[in-house]
């Protein structure tokens, strides 16, 4: 066994500078440097597990199992997600349903700050509730890239969404693992979360509108943005406060989707804002497609929803998972979670516990399986031949080939920076900052969630 060194150097603020290395690193080579996420990715690995090394003294077969355990969690069920999710978008594209969404979008609004409203903050919304996990952005950032957003603009747009209904995404699962691991009664942390959220929530409406489109034009939309902000505030805070962590976000965007589409019935923007170099609008698009149609087009989407929501239910997970696992044993395997043989229980961290260094194959329950099950669902909806809905998996694998590399290489960085202690290190010298940290709490909470990639 190795135990881990918080302080490797002897002095708590110099180990954090060398911890702080590799994720500076990266920030150099994709902010300034303008390097390719892949090559990025894989250099800031490799500098992470020299100091880990050399710095920490963490013995090289640990290192090495912890960058493995790392991408194969980036594989799966990450990459699973945004696969998945992509499949359904690429087949709307290819059947050209994704042209009578697009019509009818444009024949609520054509302004591109009331498209971002609906689809980024609260379609994205009610995915995070579903799902979580990267699954609405995944999914409502393809659509914006749809609509004529430009992608990596779309991507910036829908996470910052995310950020209204993220503390209780996927079921309210960061509410509850919350509450488990600090010992606070669920509910009172749901009501805690519930009071300071909903004025967060009530701005990101009015902060994306103002991002995109500068102050003055921003402000032209307060209406729209106060009500879109405003019903999913309202019934945030009613909801996380006296139902519970489970379907605040659910409910949320359902309420600001219904009152945000009726609002834009009897209101409109006085002059359509577009993106600079597309041509002017000439105000809402006439819907040149039937009530069926659209319906038709839509459908993936609503089929996706429910096959999402379903897989997020508790008792069916569970069903699932005792399905899988019997399945398993059937095979010979102990069950669909495999410990990383020289690595579990091997690392042991400063408060002297063993470290868990575990596998989860949960294919039945994963969110991207539930994904995947409604784009199978999906091909006769769309009118798609089973030629063309291979055709579309095959290209869609190939667009991803890149991100998905960059994607597992980061988390294999994030799973060695745990392992080695450097995070660690990292949060003792924030938590060293005595009356500053709640300021730098804030700083610590974002290092988590880059080093997990979840908000749990």
């Amino acid at each position: 066994m190795w135990h881990m060194v918080v302080d490797p150097i002897g002095n708590l603020f110099l180990s954090a500078l060398m911890a702080a290395v590799p994720i500076m690193f990266l920030f150099w080579a994709l902010a300034f440097r303008r390097m390719k996420g892949h090559w990025a990715a894989l250099i800031a690995v490799v500098i992470a597990f020299a100091i880990s090394s050399i710095g920490y003294g963490m013995p090289t077969k640990y290192a090495l199992l912890s960058v493995i355990n790392g991408c194969l969690f980036g594989l799966f069920p990450v990459c699973w997600i945004v696969i998945t999710a992509l499949l359904i978008f690429n087949m709307s594209v290819k059947t050209g349903q994704f042209e009578v969404i697009k019509n009818s979008l444009a024949s609520i609004s054509d302004d591109r700050r009331m498209q971002a409203l609906l689809i980024a903050f609260s379609f994205g919304a009610f995915l995070e509730g579903a799902a979580g996990f990267g699954t609405p952005v995944a999914i409502t950032a393809a659509m914006l890239i749809g609509l004529g957003f430009n992608p990596l603009y779309a991507a910036g747009l829908c996470l910052l969404a995310n950020t209204a209904p993220v503390a209780f995404g996927a079921i309210g699962i960061p509410i509850i693992v919350g509450a488990s691991v600090s010992g606070v009664n669920e509910m009172a942390l749901s009501q805690l979360v519930g009071r300071t959220l909903p004025f967060l929530s009530l701005l990101v409406p009015l902060y994306l509108t103002i991002l995109m489109a500068g102050w003055k034009k921003g402000l032209e939309v307060w209406p729209a943005c106060l009500v879109s902000g405003a019903s999913f505030a309202t019934v945030q805070f009613l909801s996380s406060n006296y139902l519970g962590p489970l379907l605040p976000d659910i409910l949320s965007s359902i309420a600001s989707i219904i009152c945000t589409v009726l609002f834009l019935r009897y209101w409109h923007p006085k002059d359509i804002w577009r993106f600079p170099g597309e041509p002017l609008s000439q105000g809402k698009a006439r819907l040149l497609y039937t009530g069926g149609q659209v319906f038709r087009a839509w459908a993936p989407f609503i089929i996706l929803s429910l096959f999402v929501v379903t897989w997020g239910i508790k008792p069916v997970n569970q069903a699932l998972n005792q399905v899988f696992n019997l399945f398993m044993q059937s095979i010979g395997f102990k069950g669909q979670v495999f410990t990383i043989t020289g690595l579990d229980q091997m690392v042991i961290d400063d408060l002297g516990r063993p470290k868990q260094a575990v596998f989860n194959l949960n294919i039945l329950s994963a969110t991207g399986t539930s994904i995947l099950l409604a784009w199978l669902f999906c091909i006769p909806v769309m009118g798609a031949s089973v030629g063309t809905a291979l055709s579309v998996a095959y290209n869609t694998i190939r667009q991803l080939k890149w991100p998905i590399f960059t994607i597992s290489m980061i988390f294999g960085f994030a799973y060695i920076m745990n392992f080695s202690g450097m995070a660690t290190t990292l949060g003792y010298a924030l938590a060293k900052t005595g009356l500053l940290f709640p300021f730098f709490a804030a700083f610590l909470g974002w290092l988590g969630v880059f080093m997990t990639g979840s908000d749990t």
